[in-house]
C-alpha cells in the first residue's frame, strides 16, 4: 500500500510516532501505550494508530515483537532512525 492510500490523519499519526521514536530511539510499548505516551495530547483514533503502525511496518521503520499472551509492542528497527527522519520530512 502506498502513503497515497492512507488519510492524511493517518499519515500525520505516523508522523507522530515518527517524531516520537526520532527522540527517543530505544522506545518500545503495545499500541495503547504509543496512543497513551508517544501520542499524548493528540487526538489519533485507535483505527489510524494501527493504520500508521501499519505504513510504519510495511517501510521497515519499525518492528513488532509478538509475544504468547499479550499484545504485541512495537519499536524502531535497529539502524534506521535515518530512515525514519526521512520519511517523517516525506509525510
Amino acid at each position: 500500500m502506498s502513503e497515497t492510500e492512507y488519510t492524511t490523519d493517518e499519515r500525520e499519526t505516523a508522523r507522530g510516532i515518527l517524531r516520537y521514536l526520532v527522540e527517543s530511539p530505544q522506545a518500545k510499548d503495545t499500541l495503547e501505550g504509543i496512543a497513551q505516551w508517544w501520542l499524548s495530547g493528540e487526538s489519533s483514533k485507535r483505527v489510524n494508530i494501527e493504520r500508521a503502525v501499519s505504513l510504519l511496518l510495511s517501510r521497515g521503520i519499525i518492528l513488532e515483537t509478538q509475544r504468547k499472551g499479550l499484545r504485541p509492542y512495537y519499536q524502531l528497527a535497529p539502524r534506521r532512525r535515518a530512515a525514519a527522519l526521512r520519511m517523517f520530512r516525506e509525510l
